[in-house]
């Protein structure tokens, strides 16, 4: 099919435009990008498209399927879908599956049971299937004390390693470090000591003493950020550092790459949206872990997007039953839904209030999480490869079971009406 989209706004981080253009596109690739374009031929489907915006595909450096062993809260179907019908061309799994991702027996199963659901991205709107990258664990059965065997899981396709979960045995970590360096892979960590965390499910604060639940230090994750940016300059391997969500991490985070440390990396969407405050309606979908900043941790973040101190915004999509969400605050499991939510609400709150440029925001969601994973995405340019999101800005639609592809409901915002939604996919 070769369509041509007119008076799209393309918003380009690779070649840093944001322009108004007509848009040809066949065979799978950009054919032409000009202010105008009138040479198409007959059978070309033509589509206005003033006020959508078309950016290279999104990429979610880590999120969490339910298949296998948890289908109940997602499959791998369903999380594709959900991923494609948020603009999504590539996503990353993390390896807690059951059973973890930790050979490359597991890890051929799941390439299997992906192939025999016929590569479906969705049937509600135009979506590509999605690219699905998957992450090695680091140690077996993700239990932090024993290594895989990292060269066999590099040999059979993971996208990278990370237990998706805090590693707390630095001489383990050290060993990683060096075994991972010659495999040419990332490697990713989620640093958090879990003593200082002990029982806690919220940002230590003054509205931590106000909703009366038990505080995380801050100290909990900036001390195994400290430690972990230690390693890497004496051992000099690159590492994603995930799941930042602290203002003084953003602070260590920079300091170490001023001074030269091969680091990236990431905090959630949802941290740069809601803070503390938000935990007051004990919604048990804003139970995260790393629990919400407060607004100073808020502020931090953003800042460090911008400037790039914080190179990719993750999905972190975590999805739970409704069984599972249905209890007191601290005893619910951590973790919330976003793949069809993010874009839209970042959009919402973040660019069309000025505080983000398009650019900005679509470079952490798209072009600097591929670089993450090592990978690249294309220019918006003829010749190319048409790997692109198509997304509507200004299009309402309501959180419900009926507009979302995944199988969980674990999110704040369900029953909300929101602003912007994803017209179309290509991959």
């Amino acid at each position: 099919m070769t369509e041509l989209l007119q008076k799209v706004r393309v918003i380009d981080p690779v070649s840093e435009i944001d322009e108004l253009f007509d848009v040809l596109i066949a065979d799978g690739f950009i054919q032409a990008v000009a202010s105008h374009i009138a040479d198409i031929s007959p059978d070309t489907q033509i589509r206005d498209c003033q006020g959508l915006v078309l950016g290279p595909g999104l990429v979610d450096l880590y999120s969490h399927s339910g298949e296998p062993g948890f289908e109940e809260r997602e499959t791998l179907l369903s999380f594709l879908q959900a991923a494609a019908a948020g603009g999504f061309t590539r996503v990353s799994i993390l390896p807690d599956t059951s059973p973890v991702i930790d050979n490359p027996a597991i890890l051929a199963q799941l390439h299997q049971r992906r192939e025999g659901q016929g590569g479906q991205g969705g049937q509600r709107g135009n979506f590509s299937p999605p690219l699905l990258n998957i992450w090695g664990a680091i140690t077996l059965d993700i239990a932090g004390k024993q290594m895989t065997e990292l060269a066999d899981l590099a040999s059979a396709g993971v996208v990278g390693f990370s237990d998706g979960e805090p590693l707390e045995n630095l001489a383990l970590v050290g060993r990683v470090l060096e075994y991972v360096q010659p495999l040419g892979k990332p490697v990713a960590f989620w640093p958090s000591d879990r003593q200082l965390t002990a029982n806690g499910v919220m940002r230590e604060g003054p509205d931590a003493l106000r909703f009366g639940l038990p505080p995380i230090p801050a100290s909990a994750e900036t001390s195994a950020i400290a430690a972990l940016l230690e390693l890497v300059a004496a051992i000099g391997t690159p590492v994603h550092i995930m799941r930042v969500s602290t203002s003084r991490s953003v602070e260590l985070i920079a300091s170490a790459k001023a001074a030269g440390l091969p680091i990236t990396a990431s905090t959630t969407w949802m941290h740069l949206l809601l803070d503390t405050k938000a935990v007051k309606s004990y919604n048990t979908s804003l139970h995260l872990d790393p629990p919400l900043g407060n607004p100073s941790d808020v502020a931090a973040l953003r800042a460090g997007v911008r400037a790039g101190v914080i190179d990719a915004i993750a999905i972190d999509h975590t999805p739970y039953s409704y069984e599972e969400k249905v209890q007191a605050f601290a005893e619910a499991p951590a973790g919330a839904i976003g793949l069809e939510l993010a874009l839209p609400l970042l959009w919402q709150y973040l660019v069309e209030t000025e505080e983000f440029t398009a650019l900005e925001l679509w470079r952490a969601l798209s072009t600097s999480p591929a670089e993450c994973l090592g990978q690249k995405l294309s220019a918006i340019l003829p010749h190319q490869p048409a790997e692109l999101t198509l997304f509507d800005p200004q299009q309402t639609w309501k959180v419900e079971r009926k507009s979302l592809y995944t199988l969980s409901q674990n999110t704040p915002w369900l029953g909300q009406q929101l602003k912007g939604q994803v017209v179309q996919t290509w991959r």
